[in-house]
């Protein structure tokens, strides 16, 4: 009877980490990738590299939709996107949403976020506290979990049922932990909406820009209504980025 139910209970934990596990890679698209998804953007990567298009996120790469077929002279085959997978980004050094290449509705929901970002509503505040507030204790959670799932495993005669379940239960509980956790940084927080100054490093140099600080995640920044000078241009192009945090910092308040 004992070795029926450990086989059940082994069942249940599989699919169990399986669905949990599809559930969280399904929702776990970076919230600064997915404000431009849609839209209109340019990545440039650290060697200057632009590739541009209308962006598709998901939670393991971009994709770029080309406005046109490009055609590959030299292989002689037709191209209609390019994919950046999540092991390249480290690549990217900026995506970039120029104000001059979104259509009439791209501007219109554009403009919904720059209102937003200054003037969040109730709701929008309180969502963003309750991430807060998980991100905060995201280890407390962790912890909780564990010296549940061990009471469980001495107790009888649930513990012997559960001998041998370690992986499955090990595998569970990171994958809600990493679903709960979300970067939280209070010094960010207190300057949502509020014009920022960015540093970056491209080619041993420094590089600062300044913008409205729309959001943040653990890997990314997203900054609004900035000038970014790239490519030498005479004439900077108002425009919305988002920078890898691995190369770029808020570092001042600007105004």
């Amino acid at each position: 009877m004992v070795m029926q139910d450990t086989f059940a209970i082994t069942i249940i934990f599989i699919v169990a980490a399986t669905f949990i596990g599809a559930l969280v890679k399904g929702r776990s698209k970076d919230r600064c990738l997915k404000h431009f998804s849609g839209d209109s953007v340019t990545v440039i990567n650290k060697d200057m590299k632009a590739i541009w298009g209308r962006l598709q996120v998901d939670n393991s790469s971009l994709e770029l939709f080309y406005r046109d077929i490009y055609k590959d002279e030299k292989d002689s085959h037709i191209e209609t996107s390019y994919i950046i997978y999540k092991n390249e980004f480290s690549n990217i050094l900026v995506l970039v949403r120029f104000l001059d290449q979104l259509s009439e509705e791209e501007r219109s929901k554009r403009e919904n976020m720059l209102k937003k970002a200054y003037h969040p509503g109730l709701i929008r505040r309180v969502l963003r506290s309750t991430r807060n507030i998980f991100g905060t204790v995201k280890d407390s959670i962790a912890d909780i979990a564990n010296l549940f799932m061990g009471k469980i495993k001495t107790s009888v005669p649930s513990g012997k049922i559960l001998a041998g379940q370690e992986k499955y239960v090990s595998q569970i509980q990171s994958q809600v932990v990493s679903g709960i956790g979300m970067s939280y940084e209070p010094v960010l927080e207190r300057h949502i909406g509020k014009r920022v100054v960015a540093s970056y490093m491209l080619d041993s140099k420094k590089h600062e820009i300044s913008g409205i600080l729309r959001d943040y995640t653990a890997e990314f920044i997203e900054l609004m209504e900035t000038e970014p000078k790239l490519f030498d241009d005479k004439s900077p192009r108002k425009a919305d980025i988002i920078m890898p945090r691995g190369i770029s910092v808020v570092r001042h308040l600007g105004e």
